[in-house]
């Protein structure tokens, strides 16, 4: 773990497809979770190689995806990974103040807030995530599809929001990804 958080975009998006090829085989979590791992992390503090937003949905866990142990990835839940200015000051305070310089926006395949958003209208608290669901997809209806423009909606506003695109001449980098649920696959998007 010991200076990960120096690695470059580059070489953390390398590192998290490695960790979820080694998913993809394994039986059991493959990441560091020893009394060690956790004894270092208290004395010297953390150093993510990586910030990972994603939804809270409990059939995606962003560390065993990885292949990832205690203090290796910052990761942000929120149910269908939306942005507002908590996740946006979570993120801000993974890239300035533990030096992250890669951050992932994932998605999901099945996901409970996309179809709700695309075949609901909640009311209540969940209204708010619907709502910024609808304003990323507009009128979509394949939920596929609808995933992947509500994470390129979440990419838009970090960047917009934090000016990332100032920040990738210093190396840091806003990338989008799709887990697929039925066979642990992730699909890093193309941009």
């Amino acid at each position: 773990m010991s200076g990960t958080a120096a690695m470059t975009a580059k070489q953390a998006l390398a590192r998290l497809r490695a960790g979820n090829e080694a998913y993809l085989k394994a039986v059991s979590p493959a990441g560091d979770i020893s009394p060690e791992i956790r004894d270092r992390t208290t004395r010297e503090g953390q150093a993510p190689y990586a910030v990972i937003i994603t939804c809270s949905d409990s059939r995606v866990i962003p560390e065993s995806i990885f292949s990832a142990g205690i203090g290796e990835l910052f990761v942000v839940r929120v149910a269908g990974n939306v942005m507002d200015d908590h996740q946006l000051g979570s993120i801000e305070y993974a890239a300035s103040h533990l030096g992250c310089k890669l951050i992932v926006v994932m998605g999901h395949t099945h996901c409970g807030a996309v179809d709700a958003a695309i075949n609901h209208d909640p009311e209540g608290y969940i209204k708010f995530i619907t709502d910024e669901i609808r304003l990323a997809i507009g009128d979509e209806t394949d939920s596929d599809r609808a995933c992947v423009l509500n994470v390129e909606h979440s990419i838009s506003v970090i960047e917009e929001s934090l000016d990332i695109r100032q920040e990738e001449e210093h190396g840091l980098q806003v990338v989008g990804a799709v887990y697929h649920i039925d066979d642990g696959r992730v699909e890093f998007l193309e941009r």
